[in-house]
């Protein structure tokens, strides 16, 4: 990090804030700049994970059905590629020889079902005389309903019912077994301590130089890192992981990682007094408690 580039990333931060003036960023005087950094260490498991349920659709297709005797798929033997590794994704599909075909649990086989408007009668009380027969406030016969005080039930056209939703007039309903396959990725992340007057969950935010890579069907722990609570986290990251996703699902792939995040603190002094900020990450982000031109007005110093 060069002053160059320390007093260029204070101006962009001063440039996205309403509140600080730019005249102090472009007149201080840096007295130093400290090199510092820290790691971050980050476990990522793939995981994949199934379950059957229960599900029903008209049945169109006669003779789709299982044939006796054919017992369905377990779950983890149906074959579903997976997606890109360490994307999360959710996909349903039909457990093979699992179709049961049943009577529509809602018309009983009929295809039909009581219109819920008329309840069956197929005639709805006129809307006009409210089943008075004759017009309010007028002596005369309603011509909507011709004097009968009901019309014709516009749901169900005057049949009493209509075509069953359930099973769209079908009769019949096609259970099956519908497979539900869930891919997630797993993130276990640690930051090392840095001993600054700095914000640590700052640093989750940006990026910074990957020093270390390992990715396998299975990793195992670090040991021997420079940074002992590096190696600690790594081990404790696998042991969690293990535990969590190893009983309830499959462990398709791991990848960790340990990245140095660098932060550079910056010493400067305008019109006479001393100041620090920081700058950290490869984006080159800054923050700063105690910046000398600004007015109070709320802004957050990130």
């Amino acid at each position: 990090m060069t002053e160059a580039a320390a007093r260029q990333a204070l101006l962009r931060f001063v440039a996205s804030r309403c509140c600080y003036g730019s005249r102090a960023a472009g007149e201080l005087a840096i007295q130093r700049l400290r090199q510092l950094g820290t790691y971050r260490y980050r476990l990522e498991t793939f995981s994949e994970s199934r379950l059957s349920e229960w599900a029903f659709e008209p049945f169109t297709k006669p003779g789709a059905a299982r044939p006796p005797g054919d017992d369905p798929l377990d779950p983890w033997d149906v074959e579903v590629g997976p997606p890109r590794l360490f994307q999360g994704q959710t996909r349903r599909c039909r457990v093979p020889r699992s179709a049961l075909v049943r009577d529509c649990h809602r018309c009983h086989g009929h295809g039909r079902s009581k219109c819920g408007v008329c309840h069956g009668a197929g005639r709805t009380r006129c809307v006009t005389c409210k089943g008075s027969r004759r017009r309010l406030k007028q002596q005369k016969r309603c011509q909507l309903c011709s004097g009968t005080g009901r019309k014709r039930c516009n749901t169900c056209s005057g049949r009493g019912s209509k075509t069953c939703a359930t099973c769209q007039g079908e009769k019949k309903l096609q259970h099956f077994k519908q497979l539900v396959i869930t891919w997630k990725n797993n993130v276990f992340e640690f930051v090392s301590e840095h001993h600054l007057n700095f914000p640590g969950e700052l640093l989750g935010k940006v990026s910074g130089e990957n020093i270390f890579k390992d990715e396998n069907v299975v990793v195992y722990p670090i040991i021997d890192f420079p940074e002992p609570e590096i190696s600690l986290a790594s081990q404790r990251a696998i042991a969690e992981h293990s535990a969590a996703f190893a009983t309830s699902s499959r462990i398709l792939r791991q990848r960790q990682t340990i990245e140095l995040i660098p932060i550079t603190e910056v010493h400067y002094q305008y019109s006479g007094k001393p100041y620090l900020y920081y700058i950290y990450g490869l984006e080159n982000k800054v923050y700063t408690q105690d910046y000398p031109e600004r007015c109070c007005c709320g802004c957050t110093i990130i």
